[in-house]
């Protein structure tokens, strides 16, 4: 077919020369990857000589090949080691992303909801102040040196007294426990005043709202009972944004991205920018909660989000010609495809976080493997608890059978496709999105949606790292990174 790059016969492996790889066909050019997270991307002839292992072993791209352990007689064995340990850190580490839902009230109804919210009028879902303490002490027998507790809703602030109690028991504890301790409040800030934004900054508390673009955009996702949720959100975000000028902790904004977004992406982001954000985080939709049923409104396929996310990507680019501007899905990526250092995103890790990394606990104390898995409990499904502050152990949780299944399950070398993937250092899979989508924890890739947005948009940024200047704005981008985990919501 017209366009299509032309059908190459796979070179004869040489096993004495080459080294292990996983390659993938970009357009006219070979990207192989190996399990150190090395990449390069090679012409057809190239491919061809390195396969083969007749490449001139005096030439620079030899040299670079094994140092970076793609030549089998040229490893460095003890280095190597050295920078997969580095890559995998993580795997040493307790659960330190601790996600408190302090009720399910809610005065906004978003069209995509994951959370399944109640009435603000409906006080059944708000967590007492004696579960509170239990989910903190709970919390701090985790043993991990750095600790983030992150309010979900509903809408947190709908239960003032239990953040303001969870935030100084939090810090109270901590003078004892001498973690790193940061603390997440996401909000749609439509119940902030001053009396509480007075506390929450005094507490170095980390916002995090959404904004899903121009007023007309914002406003029609996201549907407030009580006005207008852009005016609201914004003229927050502003007061807040000059009060955190210089400090560790600041306010942040999420988008996520529906149907009525696809044609928007410049008007998204210039929203973003005139707001004087850092960046922008393009988040596709999950068909959790509400979405379900509005899928058929606001929902769309896989290809429509990759074309609006590349436009996005290389308007983007454009604007980094006069001022620095990221977009976070790349941020997250490109940290593991051009440095060492794992960003610990929870869902682009393998085994993924999902009690391992992360627990979630509900308004009574019940605790799931993520704050997805405490989502299916809204609709009658308790696969994913794995215990309670009332009942059990901290061990018995995060040794649960439940953590033992996900882990294998988000473990990449166990599932057929991941294993042969060339994005295979870079990616990760969502054992419960799997759940959702296809009715097994396993997944089957071939079809989950999620891979084909990864493979998507890791594929944009291979296209677009041909070009040395996009890869010195991308590796401007990852550099010092210095931010507390964060929920993959």
């Amino acid at each position: 077919m017209s366009g299509e790059a032309p059908i190459v016969e796979f070179p004869r492996l040489n096993p004495e020369k080459t080294g292990f790889f996983r390659f993938r066909r970009l357009k006219d050019d070979y990207l192989i990857t190996n399990d150190f997270g090395r990449h390069c991307l090679l012409t057809a002839a190239e491919f061809k000589s390195f396969v083969e292992g007749s490449m001139d072993a005096s030439s620079p791209l030899y040299a670079r090949l094994a140092q970076d352990g793609f030549i089998r007689d040229s490893m460095d064995f003890e280095a190597l080691t050295s920078v997969w340990r580095t890559r995998n850190r993580f795997l040493w580490q307790a659960p330190n992303l601790h996600i408190i839902v302090v009720t399910l009230r809610c005065n906004h109804r978003c069209l995509y909801c994951q959370a399944n919210s109640v009435s603000m009028k409906d006080e059944s879902s708000d967590m007492s102040l004696e579960t509170a303490r239990k989910v903190v002490d709970r919390i701090f027998e985790s043993v991990s040196p750095a600790i983030t507790i992150e309010f979900q809703g509903g809408e947190p602030l709908a239960n003032w007294p239990v953040v303001q109690f969870i935030v100084e028991y939090a810090r109270t504890k901590n003078r004892e426990a001498g973690k790193s301790l940061w603390i997440n409040l996401v909000t749609n800030l439509s119940l902030m005043d001053d009396e509480k934004l007075k506390f929450l900054l005094k507490n170095e508390v980390n916002f995090c709202t959404s904004l899903d673009g121009p007023a007309d955009l914002h406003d029609k996702n996201r549907v407030f009972s009580g006005g207008n949720s852009h005016a609201g959100a914004v003229r927050w975000f502003k007061k807040i944004q000059k009060k955190t000028v210089g400090k560790a902790f600041r306010i942040d904004a999420l988008l996520t991205v529906t149907r009525f977004s696809l044609s928007r992406h410049k008007d998204i982001i210039d929203e973003y920018i005139g707001l004087g954000m850092r960046g922008i985080y393009l988040r596709p939709l999950s068909r959790l909660g509400l979405a379900r049923g509005t899928w058929d409104r606001i929902g769309y396929e896989p290809d429509e989000f990759l074309e609006f996310y590349r436009k996005s990507l290389d308007y983007i680019l454009e604007i980094n010609k006069r001022k620095n501007f990221f977009e976070q899905t790349s941020r997250l990526f490109l940290a593991k495809i051009l440095g060492d250092n794992d960003p610990n995103f929870l869902d682009l890790r393998s085994p993924c976080g999902a009690g391992i990394g992360q627990i979630a606990y509900n308004f009574n104390g019940d605790l799931y493997t993520c704050d997805e898995g405490r989502m299916f409990s809204r609709m009658g499904d308790e696969s994913f608890r794995i215990g309670g502050v009332n009942e059990g152990s901290y061990q018995e949780s995060v040794s649960h059978p439940t953590v033992r299944a996900i882990t294998v399950a988000s473990t990449l070398d166990n599932q057929p496709q991941c294993s042969k993937c060339a994005y295979k250092p870079y990616c990760g899979v969502c054992p419960v999105q799997c759940y959702g989508e296809q009715g097994d924890i396993m997944g089957r890739m071939p079809s989950n949606t999620r891979c084909r947005l990864n493979m998507g948009v890791q594929d944009a940024l291979f296209e677009r790292l041909r070009d040395p200047k996009t890869e010195k704005t991308f590796r401007k981008w990852i550099r010092e990174r210095k931010e507390p985990a964060v929920s993959p919501r």
